[in-house]
């Protein structure tokens, strides 16, 4: 199970390596509840599972892995190994381990991570390494949050008239009818995953301006 903050994949393979069902669900960091991101893990299996043919009793001979999001929050461990599960055995751990595993087949490496969040993290001697990665907004650069939230910012500057009213930043605007108190009032209860959900529009925009891609990725970004 890949556990992010936008979405669940859960895969379901034989002793062999055999593909035999896969799905995907909401998200399933920690940051959202224990109880919602399990809710989004189970839906996510059980749609694999129904692909396979397997029945929910089958899940007793499964052995479950799990790289989920926010694993490093503080009692977030101990939260999730106290779920009652179905599983024949169950282990956490964080989705970057998750991705740096499958990345080098366990051997030594590095990878970062870039998605909702982000995260770098290294594997020496069996040994994990980590940067970053603390979660949004204190941490989690380069992201997809971190993107979203950086364009509202820039967004509210230029509805103040600080800044250059760009098409991308009237884009954004047009998501609060270009009131920036509509958008003060969705910042009191967004998410990670709301503001990310701005990043495909900044990356759009700069895939068709190389130069306004150049001065986003390089820091000029109240040139926007």
């Amino acid at each position: 199970v890949d556990g992010g903050g936008t979405r669940c994949r859960a895969r379901i393979e034989d002793e062999d390596g055999r593909v035999l069902g896969e799905a995907s669900s909401g998200p399933a960091t920690t940051r959202i509840g224990f109880e919602k991101a399990w809710r989004s893990i189970m839906e996510a299996t059980e749609a694999a599972a129904a692909q396979a043919g397997l029945a929910r009793e089958d899940f007793a001979r499964m052995h479950a892995g799990m790289g989920l999001a926010g694993l490093g929050r503080r009692g977030a461990a101990a939260a999730l190994n106290q779920i009652a599960h179905p599983f024949a055995s169950v282990i956490f751990i964080s989705d970057g381990l998750a991705a740096c595993l499958g990345a080098h087949s366990g051997a030594d490496g590095a990878i970062v991570v870039a998605g909702t969040g982000s995260v770098g993290v290294g594997l020496i001697d069996g040994h994990e390494i980590r940067l970053a990665g603390y979660g949004f907004p204190v941490s989690d650069e380069g992201s997809g949050a971190d993107i979203g939230l950086q364009v509202v910012r820039l967004a509210l500057r230029a509805a103040d008239r600080r800044g250059e009213l760009s098409p991308l930043l009237s884009e954004v605007l047009g998501a609060f009818d270009h009131d920036p108190y509509q958008a003060v009032a969705w910042s009191e209860e967004a998410r990670a995953t709301d503001y990310a959900a701005f990043a495909p529009i900044v990356m759009r925009h700069t895939s068709r301006n190389v130069q306004l891609a150049l001065r986003y990725a390089s820091g000029a970004s109240s040139m926007l």
